[in-house]
């Protein structure tokens, strides 16, 4: 599965500091209001004006060569066929250098016709700190080139209090042609954060409310945080129809100079609705194969550590959400993913651990409080399929508790292959539409046919229940329960794990009672 196929030999890595899984704040980002000018840019401007709205200026690039700290630089409605590259830096005392729509103005940046070199963004930002960018739509940047990575915005090198808000990226694309069964170095990219330095990261790093659409991809990602990069927030966006990964965190890929710093590391991904992302027919992963790979990830994490995952919805993707290492010998670390809703993806709902012997693993790591429904969609043959979860290779010291697996009619709710250790199963509720004569769980490798024999047989699942979590309305995706469903108040109450907040934003726990799945 996953990405299989590395975007560049560039590193990052592992700080072994930092908060535990679960408990990741974003840190206040914002600077001193103390704005030292405003600038307009208008189509029809004129860079030996004076950048004020009565006379504005043409171009992005000599906004972004004017500004100081605090600037903002209000861009006004139109299509720009243009780059900007930032290389200024605000600061913590006078402000953000900011570019910003005007208003309800739509300002289009279009990529058609521009070249591209290397990793390039049609907004590139390399070292600085403290840059707003918000409201943009940005698209039609392309290649036919391999080796050349066209992508909406890129964030390169490192500095800090970078915001990325309210923009859509859309058709951005590498379309070079198969020369034989795989392609590599087809790639592309929505939003690609690569923190290329050590030990100076990428940090305090804000995704906010963008929206990135079909994106031809190749083996990359529609937004990747890559490398030497620190405490960021992923959050609020909608993420979907794109041929590969929707949002990946990664590690161990030579992304900055010193292996130290080998992991995206300390952030939350939260409140993002991703759907239709799939590697299937995507000729970087063979082009020859009839549905080729359903190795695609709404949500994936490769080689970070102490990152929350919460309050996602993840359906239609080829997988809903990944905690896994492609690096033999390495482990993904510390992820807690709670309260997600995840279903109808094809593959499985949650799969964690390497993909194959020859991968990394998986540890100390929280699956709690989500609701897996109708995932595994790939097959109809009873007991046929990855299920709901998929416990992978190299997997040591999870949890996995307070979850609502209701099962497609594979009836597979969770499959294991591999020997496991120290793994821990509690608190879930199972429920398959067949009914429990069709319900399958594998366990190392050994298959079970009931609840009563997987218990017995794995030593997990003192306190797992078998029932109709009773959906409000399952048909159209509303997953919250009816009054009298097994879920309510059944559910072990672990302050430090499971959150605040629900699906829906309510309070978890409610008085000394806690639901299973994700919502209370």
């Amino acid at each position: 599965m996953l990405k299989q196929i590395a975007i560049c030999t560039l590193v990052i890595g592992l700080i072994t500091g930092g908060v535990q899984a679960g408990s990741y704040e974003p840190l206040a980002i914002q600077p001193a209001e103390a704005a030292v000018a405003t600038y307009y840019v208008a189509p029809d401007g004129n860079d030996t004006e004076s950048g004020m709205l009565n006379a504005p200026w043409k171009t992005l690039q000599h906004a972004a060569d004017q500004a100081q700290p605090g600037s903002t630089i209000y861009v006004r409605g139109g299509v720009y066929r243009q780059q900007l590259h930032i290389t200024r830096s605000g600061n913590a005392q006078l402000g953000a250098i900011t570019f910003a729509r005007y208003k309800q103005e739509q300002p289009i940046l279009d990529g058609t016709g521009l070249a591209v070199d290397g990793l390039q963004g049609m907004v590139r930002i390399d070292n600085a700190s403290y840059i707003t960018i918000d409201g943009f739509e940005i698209r039609n940047y392309t290649t036919t080139r391999t080796g050349n990575v066209p992508a909406g915005i890129s964030v390169m090198g490192a500095g800090g209090y970078i915001r990325l808000l309210n923009n859509h990226i859309h058709h951005i694309a590498n379309t070079a042609s198969p020369q034989g069964e795989e392609l590599s170095g087809r790639d592309a990219h929505g939003i690609a954060i690569y923190g290329t330095k050590a030990p100076s990261a990428l940090h305090h790093l804000t995704i906010r409310g963008n929206e990135l659409d079909h994106l031809v991809l190749g083996s990359s990602e529609s937004i990747a945080l890559n490398g030497n990069v620190t405490d960021f927030e992923v959050a609020n966006n909608r993420v979907h129809d794109n041929d590969n990964i929707g949002i990946d965190v990664i590690g161990f890929e030579q992304t900055a100079p010193d292996p130290t710093y080998d992991a995206v590391r300390n952030g939350r991904i939260t409140g993002n609705v991703v759907f239709n992302i799939t590697s299937n027919r995507n000729p970087s992963y063979g082009r020859n194969l009839p549905n080729n790979s359903n190795g695609a990830a709404g949500i994936y994490v490769d080689g970070g550590r102490n990152i929350v995952i919460e309050r996602n919805r993840s359906y239609s993707n080829d997988i809903g959400i990944e905690i896994a290492s492609e690096h033999k010998g390495k482990s993904t670390s510390a992820i807690t993913a709670r309260s997600n809703v995840v279903y109808s993806n094809r593959y499985t709902g949650i799969g964690i651990g390497g993909y194959d012997p020859e991968r990394g693993m998986a540890t100390d790591c929280v699956i709690m409080n989500n609701t897996l429904v109708g995932n595994d969609t790939l097959s109809n043959e009873p007991g046929d399929g990855a299920g709901q979860l998929l416990i992978q290779y190299g997997t040591s010291r999870n949890v996995i508790e307070n979850n609502i697996l209701s099962a497609s009619p594979t009836g597979v709710l969770i499959y294991n292959e591999y020997a496991s250790s120290g793994n821990k199963l509690d608190y879930n509720l199972y429920h398959t539409p067949g009914g429990a004569d069709e319900a399958w769980w594998t366990w190392h490798g050994k298959v079970y046919e009931s609840l009563a024999a997987f218990q017995k047989g794995s030593k997990q699942e003192q306190h797992a229940i078998f029932k109709n979590p009773m959906f409000v309305n399952a048909k159209l995706a509303n997953y919250r329960l009816s009054a009298g469903s097994p879920a309510i108040d059944s559910g072990l109450v672990d302050t430090k794990r499971i959150g605040t907040l629900d699906m829906a934003g309510q309070p978890r726990v409610s008085g000394k009672a806690v639901n299973r799945g994700a919502y209370e």
